[in-house]
């Protein structure tokens, strides 16, 4: 009798343990789950070294491939400033962009956005009806805050933005 029992419970530890390391895989950001439910995270040096010295850097998965082209088309005119890009890296990065926006990652945040837009082409990922109604619980001078700046700063609130996640549990949104 105590072998058999020693044996259930063996086996119940090793099922556990089975269950735990599937469900540690599944949150490396190679794995096919990871790929469904969050946004790719960028991967381009370029689009790196031109967009984050200035600003959050965006992921491509948050705009639809007419929207990047919009945003970079008119790069002389970026939100108010000369992006004074050449035609080589502006091409580059708009040919990233594109292949990588929100109709071609298949993850389930830029699934959602593309159903919001309704054909829309917005320049600006605040202007997506999905991202302002998942942010409509916060007043807007929270956005104004020193440490945020504006609603558009994403990384100020979302820890993990940079990796494609924007779950709930990883916001924590400063208090000054």
């Amino acid at each position: 009798m105590k072998l058999k029992n020693c044996l259930l419970l063996f086996l119940a530890v090793m099922l556990l343990c089975g269950s735990v390391l599937v469900d540690v895989g599944s949150a490396d950001s190679g794995s096919k789950r990871h790929k469904r439910r969050f946004l790719p995270p960028v991967d381009n040096a370029l689009y790196s070294e031109e967009c984050a010295s200035c600003h959050f850097l965006y992921l491509p998965g948050l705009l639809p491939a007419g929207s990047w082209t919009k945003v970079m088309e008119g790069a002389e005119d970026h939100f108010g400033e000369d992006l004074a890009l050449e035609t080589e890296t502006s091409t580059e990065i708009l040919k990233y962009l594109k292949a990588n926006s929100a109709e071609t990652t298949g993850a389930k945040r830029s699934v959602k956005i593309m159903k919001s837009l309704k054909g829309e082409t917005p320049l600006r990922i605040t202007e997506i009806r999905y991202i302002v109604k998942e942010h409509r619980e916060i007043r807007s001078k929270v956005f104004t805050r020193e440490s945020i700046g504006s609603f558009s700063n994403c990384g100020a609130c979302h820890r993990t933005a940079d990796k494609g996640i924007f779950e709930e549990d990883d916001i924590k949104i400063p208090r000054k």
